[in-house]
């Protein structure tokens, strides 16, 4: 019985400590990365990597992984709720938005395959590659963004989602430029 509650106790121990040096390094590198990005905003970093399954027992290196991850998972996200929008039949959409609907399925649609790429490049620590992916990425929904101000009046249903992925993405270059500051 005493062995058990020990082996416990040591057990809950390792995983509070893991707990906290995942937490600090989280903090740490989201505080990096918005000092040295405007684009990354310290609370969004840290919510976000924070509510990824493994992120408090991961390293530098698997932050980074997460990070393409999440971003991912947004742009496929982002993706569908597009198709929903030009699917919906019940609303009858007017023919300039669902013009910008119809690109920003078509960027979104590319950016899956550059994120995918992405984590290959990554994962092969080719990070220049993986950055001019990631980048692409951020112009995809720049492009989108973009194509519903240019008629006045026009308001985007993907504002957030946009953002959401811009930011998400100038995460991952952000920890991607520590990563690699770190190994020179």
């Amino acid at each position: 019985m005493g062995f058990s509650s020990f082996s416990m106790t040591l057990f809950l121990f390792a995983l509070f400590f893991l707990s906290i040096n995942g937490q600090d390094l989280i903090y740490n590198t989201c505080k990096t990365s918005s000092q040295q990005d405007p684009n990354v905003d310290l609370q969004f970093c840290i919510t976000s990597l924070q509510a990824a399954p493994a992120s408090h027992c991961a390293d530098l290196k698997g932050l980074g992984m997460i990070s393409i991850r999440l971003t991912r998972y947004n742009i496929t996200d982002t993706r569908c709720y597009i198709k929903r929008l030009l699917n919906n039949t019940t609303k009858i959409l007017d023919p300039y938005v669902k013009s910008c609907l119809d690109d920003c399925f078509e960027v979104y649609s590319d950016a899956i395959l550059d994120i995918k790429q992405a984590m290959k490049s990554y994962i092969s620590k080719r990070f220049f590659d993986a950055n001019i992916q990631i980048s692409s990425v951020m112009d995809a929904t720049t492009t989108c963004e973009d194509g519903f101000k240019e008629r006045k009046g026009v308001v985007s249903p993907l504002t957030k989602r946009n953002d959401a992925t811009f930011q998400l993405s100038a995460i991952t270059l952000s920890i991607m430029n520590i990563l690699q500051s770190s190994l020179k």
